[in-house]
């Protein structure tokens, strides 16, 4: 019989909480729509909803137990703050585990790379790898993604996200990862920073939640690598740079178009001329040079966590497309299909660039993007987003579907040098972009998750 992942005297002990009655859990939620059968439903409470509202809805889908910071008849724990309480929950989780824990953070292609490194290290141990599922990445979503983790856990990754300064030292004080990666530094949430580099400072602060000997992964072509590695110095043990310059401790030094879309790639993990220095060629399921950098930083995280690198190389080459993040599928058009490229879930300047790179490289009759504003940019927004004019020339792009009054700056800067249509919103740009599609197109859909892309994508996949 599998072990309960909490039981209801567990949960009192962490959370300093009171019993009200005998329970085990098997699942952990914050979310009544996510509460299934013997799961954990934590009431919490907000600015603009609280849990105890719905502690009926969770229960009548099969909730075994609830945190509660009033009472209620339901089977609970009471405490004074359910927040706190699941911070303690996945604090006592972090704890009771004895394997190796990764924490993933970046401007750009964390949540790939934690997928990634998720796929490469179930497939290494089976069954006895973990990690914070969708972009669950802030302060909420990290206790959470901590709390769920099964005691009995050999690799756990977790992503770490911020938007102000400090925040990524609360949560890497709480993962207490082994690993530390940072995978790229882009503008992103400018609006909260003053600069590139105080964007580095930010997400260099994951390296002051590591354990004594652990490792900082770094990338060796960033402009700020030197300003990481500074960060990471006096909490590393090990600093590991990875990369597509020469000079990388985890290198690629062949890359290869591959097929279907993929990339064939030969990694030198450590230096040539040390001692133990390898070479591992494999193929990568995902196309772009970007992702070709993703793969090196996860080479480099499952050769921290003492992983099976020949492994992790058969898993990346079976890996599929992240739904919002690369996934691909045909639709319907006219009297054939169109190839979508979902990369719906966020933008900013940096992955805008790498995507349409993508594109550039995707055979097709006709290249089209849907494009929606960039977010958080500040007072860079309306540079940043005519910025796009360069690369969407480069990328061959015949014709355009802007979304949100944010790309204005960018339909200016491309007005009468190639097809274009700006609308407001996203139920505009569904509706366009039916009418738009041709046989043999290949069409990129992308911009930041609060312009609602994703829902252009689900239109496109239900005639599919």
């Amino acid at each position: 019989m599998t072990e309960a992942l909490w039981t209801s005297a567990e949960i009192a002990s962490a959370t300093g909480g009171t019993a009200s009655a005998e329970f085990e859990a098997g699942a952990v939620a914050f979310d009544s729509r996510e509460v299934g059968s013997g799961a954990l439903f934590f009431a919490l409470t907000g600015e603009s909803t609280d849990g105890h509202k719905f502690l009926d809805q969770a229960f009548a889908s099969g909730a075994a137990g609830a945190v509660v910071s009033s009472q209620t008849p339901h089977p609970n724990i009471l405490v004074g703050d359910t927040t706190i309480a699941l911070e303690n929950l996945a604090r006592a989780s972090r704890k009771r585990i004895s394997g190796v824990v990764i924490g993933v953070t970046g401007s750009v292609g964390k949540t790939g790379t934690k997928e990634a490194l998720f796929e490469c290290l179930d497939r290494i141990a089976p069954g006895e790898a973990h990690r914070s599922v969708k972009s669950y990445n802030n302060h909420t979503g990290v206790p959470l993604s901590l709390a769920r983790m099964p005691r009995e856990t050999k690799y756990g990754v977790f992503e770490m996200g911020m938007n102000h300064a400090g925040e990524l030292l609360a949560l890497t004080h709480m993962v207490r990862p082994h690993v530390a990666v940072v995978t790229t530094i882009a503008p992103a949430h400018t609006e909260f920073f003053a600069s590139e580099e105080a964007i580095a400072d930010a997400k260099g602060e994951i390296f002051q939640g590591l354990e004594p000997g652990g490792t900082a992964i770094v990338p060796f072509d960033s402009p700020h690598r030197d300003r990481l590695i500074a960060a990471a110095e006096p909490h590393a043990d090990k600093i590991v740079t990875f990369g597509l310059g020469e000079g990388a401790d985890v290198r690629a030094i062949e890359i290869l178009p591959g097929q279907p879309g993929g990339t064939f790639v030969t990694a030198q993990i450590g230096a040539a001329n040390e001692d133990g220095g390898r070479t591992l060629g494999f193929t990568l399921s995902q196309p772009g040079d970007h992702w070709v950098a993703n793969a090196m930083a996860v080479l480099a995280a499952v050769d921290a966590a003492g992983g099976d690198l020949e492994q992790a190389g058969l898993a990346l080459a079976e890996m599929g497309g992240l739904a919002g993040r690369g996934a691909r599928f045909k639709t319907g058009a006219g009297d054939g299909t169109a190839l979508v490229i979902d990369e719906s879930y966020n933008a900013n300047p940096a992955s805008m660039r790498a995507t349409l790179a993508v594109l550039s490289e995707t055979r097709a009759t006709r290249r089209l993007a849907v494009l929606g504003e960039m977010r958080e940019l500040g007072e860079q927004s309306a540079a940043f987003h005519a910025g796009l004019a360069g690369p969407i020339r480069d990328a061959g792009v015949e014709a355009l579907l802007l979304v949100g009054e944010g790309m204005a700056p960018l339909a200016r800067a491309l007005e009468g040098h190639i097809e274009l249509v700006h609308v407001p919103d996203a139920a505009a740009a569904r509706e366009r972009i039916e009418t738009m599609l041709r046989p043999g197109d290949a069409v990129l859909i992308k911009g930041s998750n609060g312009v609602g892309l994703s829902r252009v994508v689900a239109a496109l996949a239900g005639r599919a």
